[in-house]
């Protein structure tokens, strides 16, 4: 009888050692295994955290589709520099950056800090009959003084906008309505909506604003 528990309890020893040799752990992999496979990292945590959010804020409407892809006139590329930097890499502002450097506000606008700029489309000034741009862009005075109608103090999201009169740096006010991704200003309807750049957010619109 102690033979056959000694051996007993030999063979039980062997087969707890075996199974501690060969690494097995609880949940079916091996030690090894567990060890070599990574945990999330904080930092991706955080990116994922950062990244949802910001798809909910992007830009929106139906101009967007216009607007490069990659480079310089992307909306990535957009967001890394000042806002007449910006829209003058953006091939569906042409005409507003031309507009823009003839009333020398270039600068004005790239070292401005925290502004919101409504900026029409070329097929924006295209509405208006060109002996009478052909004026406007000749006037300097005229001129700033329609551009800066176009120009908010502070960066302004889309729910800042709903059913507002903001200030301009013209002097006057803007009227906006609308709500999730459809807005008018005055007349004009946004396009391609809440587009950053390194000092500003940009609301692309089809018509140009003109101060009372």
């Amino acid at each position: 009888m102690k033979s056959t528990a000694f051996a007993a309890t030999a063979l039980a020893l062997l087969a707890l050692t075996a199974a501690c040799g060969n690494g097995t752990e609880a949940g079916g992999g091996t030690a090894d295994e567990a060890a070599s496979t990574p945990a999330p990292s904080a930092s991706a945590t955080a990116t994922r955290a950062a990244t949802e959010p910001a798809m909910a804020d992007a830009p929106f409407g139906v101009a967007c589709s216009a607007v490069p892809a990659s480079g310089e006139g992307s909306f990535t590329g957009m967001a890394d520099d000042p806002v007449a930097t910006a829209a003058s890499n953006n091939p569906v502002l042409s005409t507003l950056v031309t507009a823009v450097k003839k009333a020398g506000l270039v600068d004005t606008l790239n070292s401005a800090k925290d502004i919101t700029v409504f900026a029409p489309t070329n097929d924006a000034f295209a509405k208006i009959p060109k002996a009478t741009l052909d004026k406007v862009l000749a006037d300097k005075a005229t001129l700033t003084k329609i551009l800066t109608y176009h120009v908010v103090s502070g960066r302004k999201a889309p729910a800042d906008l709903s059913d507002a009169s903001p200030a301009t740096l013209q002097g006057g006010k803007l009227t906006v309505k609308g709500s999730g991704e459809d807005y008018t200003v005055n007349d004009a309807k946004v396009v391609c909506g809440n587009v950053p750049t390194g000092n500003a957010t940009v609301y692309i619109v089809d018509t140009v604003l003109m101060p009372q």
